[in-house]
């Protein structure tokens, strides 16, 4: 029986594979509700991803969380791809295109700026820019002859926008991004949304950006990587190596001045202290993440090289890293452990360093307030100004300042939070 499937499945043409796994990927999307509305379910229906991918297995094309590399530079390193449909379908959603809208793709690879081409209908605008000739070049031979040469695909510096077919109605950088250059929030008409894959204190969000009162103000924010932006706004972090390169700290910015305060950081013992908030063993912990990045203005990422592991840190689970701050010269980190139930976990701190125990303490106390008052909550909200902007414009919140913006960062409670608190100050329920 299974040499009759095969036969058969060798005898559909590769135009009638293609469609059949299409619909496949798009029916997975729509039941997963990862596609909600019908304007991006049909884009994603009708624009052949097979076409742009050419040379690839067709199984391969169609994967939810595949991203296919098209392009990597001479070390290796991936510079230009196709993004996976399942990131494609969460940044399309975010964006909300209509009909006849003008927008702007940073990042050209040809399917997705023909799933805009679909989504803005033949009233409306795309324009596609990388700074590399191969990348454009290639898309313009694939956006064409796949009936999309009404996209302008254009070869320029993303960093300064493309101004002759401003304003956008929608900009959407995939590319992962240290910052957002000026020039794209200036070609942003009014009410308009810019996405951008933003790195902040070392995490990327997918940020849906709209343009309220001349600054960006979030609107939605999702997990996801992309490569990263090459040209004048390429930026990478810094590292400070430790024990023989077993461990890294990886800081967004520069590492800290007098790195020599953390010569022999590992000779004393180890801090541990468990916060007593328990989550999910599956449950995401991203927004944690972001928590003690908001906190702590040593954020750093902790990176330990399994093949010189010797047990001095413990990453969270199966991880090789770990998300942690530095305070003068000591270093604290989350981890986890077991919970009473099997599905469970605690969150913990470990510290190294001469106020080790002061400094887990502390960031144990973060992790506290974050499961009391924002788990489950909304998540971060993220409001981006000018650089330059003086410290009494800006609202309340932790600043992260950057080249080209100053990223203010505050915290919704969560409803849970919120409701215990009218609790706390009802008369009535106290009564009760």
């Amino acid at each position: 029986m299974n040499d009759i499937r095969l036969a058969q499945e060798e005898n559909i043409s590769g135009a009638d594979r293609a469609a059949r796994l299409r619909a496949e990927m798009v029916d997975a999307l729509v039941a997963e509700e990862t596609v909600v509305s019908a304007s991006v379910e049909a884009a994603m229906r009708t624009v052949p991803r097979e076409l742009f991918l050419p040379g690839v297995d067709l199984e391969e094309a169609f994967q939810l969380d595949n991203g296919v590399v098209t392009k990597r530079d001479a070390d290796g390193t991936a510079v230009s791809s196709v993004s996976a449909p399942r990131l494609q379908a969460h940044m399309l959603e975010q964006a909300e295109i209509a009909e006849g809208m003008r927008t702007l793709e940073v990042g050209s690879g040809g399917y997705h700026a023909a799933l805009l081409a679909e989504l803005v209908g033949p009233w409306g605008q795309v324009t596609t820019v990388d700074i590399d000739s191969e990348v454009t070049d290639r898309a313009g031979q694939l956006l064409e002859p796949t009936g999309y040469a009404q996209v302008r695909v254009v070869c320029a510096d993303a960093e300064f926008g493309v101004s002759e077919h401003a304003p956008y109605d929608r900009i959407l950088i995939t590319v992962g991004c240290w910052d957002v250059a000026p020039a794209l929030v200036e070609q942003l008409a009014a009410g308009g949304r810019l996405l951008v894959p933003l790195r902040i204190r070392g995490l990327s969000r997918t940020i849906a950006f709209d343009l309220v009162d001349g600054h960006l103000a979030s609107r939605s924010a999702r997990l996801f990587g992309f490569v990263p932006l090459r040209g004048a706004g390429a930026h990478e972090d810094t590292s400070l190596v430790l024990r023989d390169g077993e461990v890294a700290l990886r800081f967004d910015e520069e590492i800290p001045a007098d790195p020599s305060r953390f010569n022999g950081l590992f000779d004393r013992p180890r801090v541990e202290v468990w916060t007593g908030v328990t989550i999910g063993r599956y449950e995401p912990w991203a927004d944690t993440q972001m928590w003690l990045a908001t906190m702590f203005p040593g954020f750093c990422r902790v990176v330990l090289d399994r093949s010189l592991d010797t047990g001095l840190i413990s990453p969270p689970g199966k991880h090789s890293f770990a998300v942690g701050a530095v305070s003068g010269g000591t270093l604290a980190y989350m981890t986890v452990r077991g919970a009473d139930s099997p599905d469970d976990i605690e969150l913990g701190v470990q510290a190294y360093g001469p106020d080790a125990a002061a400094f887990a303490k502390e960031m144990a106390e973060q992790l506290r307030v974050w499961g009391r008052d924002h788990r489950g909550g909304p998540g971060p909200q993220f409001r981006l100004y000018p650089a330059g902007t003086p410290d009494d414009a800006l609202p309340a919140g932790p600043v992260v300042d950057k080249k080209h913006s100053r990223i203010v960062i505050s915290w919704p409670a969560s409803a849970r939070a919120e409701a215990g608190q009218v609790a706390r100050q009802d008369p009535i329920t106290q009564g009760r």
